[in-house]
């Protein structure tokens, strides 16, 4: 049995400080993907393709991170948490190196793969590495916290880019990334303590692995919450995969605007995450994802209402989609802790595979988006609404089913506000 490091034997400022590390090494996926969007055109210039075409490079690395999530699961459960980050770090390095000499769209894309195969270690080590420290209650607001740091990648990552390609060039991305992701191995090295002991039991062979993660994936908690994070996460990479062609070809946005305007929407991302956490101070995580989920059915289904009686006005569109965000700000870190919350010697793998479900759903949406996405945004206003109606069906569907009653009554009658409440009516 895994035996996880006793909360009490590290500080308060040592716990802030992984924290910080943490985030950074999430932050590694959006700076990947946003930092070179305002390299587009330049990309497919050099390429001589259609800029359209450039959205391959995102498919790719989506399906690396789906994929990759998989592998580090058993790996950071057998070997602990830092070798598999170690290893997934120095491969993001290499693959960034080799980016940034890439000859045609195809080596970009092939070696964007194994980018993404090494970048997700670190968000599969980060949300592992939570569920060893905190307390199942706490999970959830340490998780928003993360979504803080990371958020501000979007936010100043196209800013970054556009500041690069107009200095020197798009390649130099690619090495900057690469530059990150050495100073992040530096603090894994010397700074990051393992979270958990390894469990040499764990096979590596891929039909228990399989299995394995049949084993949680059947679990009613994990299936329908992890699936809901999907569907969120396919509204979100729909969004990312085409907001160079809304904002920068559709409205007409200068390309020194687009990273203001998606850091703009961004940091929407990042606001729903901190109001997350004051929420849970005073409601259930279970209370706020089911509310949000409505919310969010209901505002993509009249954003797109809107745009079919009428012709899609900036300053309509785009608060709109600011607005999707911030609520998916609060339902990220929530559905995630819900998702790992019945697993404790499964975590690495449950993270792992959480995330991988999210990357499918994501992969298919950003695909989707980029195929059909050529004259018009209706396509990309069509796939959000349907995820988001998909994942409020899934969290009513879990209500229904399995959030009423005693269980549900207990989770309430024992959230911290409510204990706070009663001893002072006491």
């Amino acid at each position: 049995m895994r035996k996880k490091i006793v909360q009490t034997k590290i500080s308060k400022r040592r716990k802030n400080v992984i924290i910080l590390l943490l985030g950074t090494l999430i932050a590694i996926g959006p700076f990947s993907i946003d930092t070179y969007l305002p390299a587009f055109k330049q990309i497919a210039g050099d390429f001589n393709v259609d800029t359209s075409a450039i959205g391959l490079t995102l498919t790719t690395y989506f399906i690396g991170i789906g994929l990759g999530q998989l592998a580090y699961g058993p790996l950071m459960d057998k070997y602990g948490r830092r070798k598999p980050l170690i290893v997934g770090l120095t491969l993001y390095i290499l693959m960034s190196i080799l980016c940034g000499l890439a000859w045609d769209l195809w080596s970009l894309a092939f070696f964007r793969f194994f980018m993404a195969l090494g970048g997700c270690a670190g968000m599969v080590a980060s949300k592992a590495v939570v569920r060893d420290y905190f307390e199942k209650d706490q999970v959830a607001d340490v998780l928003s916290t993360l979504m803080l740091i990371m958020g501000v990648a979007p936010i100043i990552a196209p800013t970054v880019g556009g500041f690069i390609i107009t200095a020197f060039h798009w390649e130099v991305v690619f090495f900057c990334l690469a530059g990150f992701a050495a100073i992040m191995l530096f603090n894994v090295v010397y700074i990051l303590p393992e979270s958990a002991e390894p469990i040499s039991s764990t096979s590596l062979r891929p039909t228990r692995v399989a299995k394995e993660y049949w084993s949680i994936y059947k679990n009613k908690d994990f299936f329908l919450f992890s699936t809901t994070r999907g569907f969120a996460i396919g509204a979100l990479l729909a969004y990312v995969a085409s907001a160079p062609f809304v904002f920068i070809e559709f409205f007409g946005i200068s390309e020194d605007m687009f990273g203001y305007i998606f850091g703009g929407n961004a940091a929407g991302l990042i606001l729903g995450s901190q109001l997350n956490r004051l929420f849970l101070k005073r409601f259930t995580t279970f209370q706020i994802t089911f509310t949000v989920a409505i919310i969010m059915a209901f505002l993509t289904c009249g954003i797109t209402i809107y745009s079919l009686l009428v012709q899609p006005h900036f300053w309509v569109i785009y608060p709109g989609l600011f607005t999707m965000l911030f609520f998916i700000g609060f339902q990220n870190p929530n559905v995630t802790a819900l998702s790992l919350q019945p697993f404790n010697l499964q975590a690495g793998s449950a993270s792992a595979l959480v995330g991988a479900v999210s990357m499918i759903f994501g992969s298919i949406a950003s695909t989707l988006v980029a195929q059909l996405l050529v004259d018009g945004i209706m396509p990309l206003l069509l796939i959000v609404t349907i995820c988001s109606i998909a994942g409020c069906i899934a969290v009513v569907y879990y209500k229904v089913e399995y959030g009423h009653g005693y269980a549900f009554a207990k989770a309430y009658y024992h959230h911290p506000h409510r204990i706070k409440q009663r001893r002072e009516a006491a």
